[in-house]
């Protein structure tokens, strides 16, 4: 996949710089955008300035947009800030209406990447040019679909592409508005080594309180820049009100954030430590291959003499002693047991395999 490091398209931002994308939810009155993007050019270092002008809302009767009227008005942001502009389409016609314009990047919001027919819409409608195009991650955490969006656009002929991390929606009940799963985020790294990831830690956390906790943590993990919410007055805000935070927080915030440098100078404690990991990994996978050896004499005595899989007292008991041993050697309990699921499943699927095999025989 070809793709353009941001630096290379986004003016006054310097090679090892992380990016950084504020400005409101949505685009609600012309003073509201341009009184915010003033705000933040003062006090920060933004390099682009973002706002939805169509809202694709989970129901009706909400703020769905300003819809096409807000393109003036960040032409206008364009004209006195000198900051980019970008907002967020959804169909072909966003996309027309944005080039005329003159929008210099546009985004893909989550709803829209999981669906294919919208994300190869857009990408027809985008073939002949090369503005910069920011793809959101889909609502469910499906890489392929994320994979498949970013895929489609570039095969359209865009090479500015960046990834955006907003989360995952939640079906239960946790502290963020929507679960990061960092590893969907990493694992899309290690596929697209030069592809761009953004975080955008408003929509992940919901609400302003959690904002630089998972700004710091995109940091530490390498992300190449942030895209924040950012309204001059959040309570008054049409769409999500609660995680946005005014130009000076977001100076503030900025401020106690903490940029980590990715080259490591001096890599020789760091490789020490690295091979002891690549020790016990070995000797991890070595232990896990005689337990599976085990499971299968379980599953062969299993069959021979009639008895069940799933052991509910067995399994029971697992949970609880290794949890234990795990939690007096400092371990996490819900680390624990993720690792016993993992094991669990997969010793069920090899015991149900060998009495389907030999149920055929």
């Amino acid at each position: 996949m070809n793709t353009q490091a941001l630096h290379t398209y986004i003016p006054n931002l310097k090679q090892e710089e992380p990016l950084l994308i504020s400005g409101p939810c949505s685009a609600e009155t012309k003073t509201q955008v341009l009184e915010t993007a003033q705000l933040i050019r003062e006090k920060t270092n933004t390099h682009i300035y973002r706002s939805g002008i169509w809202k694709p809302r989970t129901r009706p009767g909400q703020f769905e947009g300003i819809g096409e009227a807000g393109l003036e008005w960040l032409k206008e942001v364009k004209q006195k800030t000198g900051l980019l502009v970008t907002t967020e389409v959804a169909k072909a016609e966003h996309v027309e209406l944005c080039l005329k314009a003159g929008i210099d990047i546009l985004w893909i919001g989550a709803r829209t990447v999981a669906n294919p027919f919208s994300i190869q819409e857009i990408a027809d409608s985008l073939k002949g040019t090369n503005i910069p195009v920011f793809i959101k991650n889909p609502i469910n955490p499906d890489i392929g679909l994320w994979i498949g969006a970013i895929e489609r656009i570039n095969k359209a002929g865009i090479s500015k592409i960046a990834a955006i991390h907003r989360g995952f929606y939640p079906y239960e009940e946790t502290k963020f508005r929507n679960i990061p799963k960092w590893e969907i985020a990493i694992e899309l790294k290690r596929q697209f080594h030069k592809l761009p990831i953004i975080c955008d830690p408003s929509h992940i956390s919901g609400d302003t309180n959690f904002i630089k906790e998972v700004s710091q943590k995109a940091y530490d993990l390498n992300f190449d820049g942030l895209m924040i919410e950012t309204h001059i007055h959040p309570q008054e805000a049409l769409s999500d009100a609660s995680q946005q935070v005014t130009p000076q927080q977001l100076k503030t915030l900025l401020t106690d954030l903490i940029i980590r440098s990715a080259p490591i100078k001096n890599q020789e404690v760091l490789l020490q430590y690295r091979e002891q990991i690549d020790s016990i990994d070995h000797q991890l996978l070595e232990l896990l291959s005689k337990r599976m050896d085990v499971i299968n004499g379980i599953g062969e005595y299993k069959l021979k003499n009639n008895i069940t899989i799933f052991q509910l007292r067995r399994w029971e008991n697992i949970i609880k002693t290794r949890i234990n041993l795990g939690d007096d050697l400092g371990l996490d309990p819900h680390f624990i047991q993720s690792i016993l699921e993992l094991m669990h499943k997969d010793s069920i699927r090899i015991q149900n395999n060998i009495m389907n095999i030999k149920k055929k025989l």
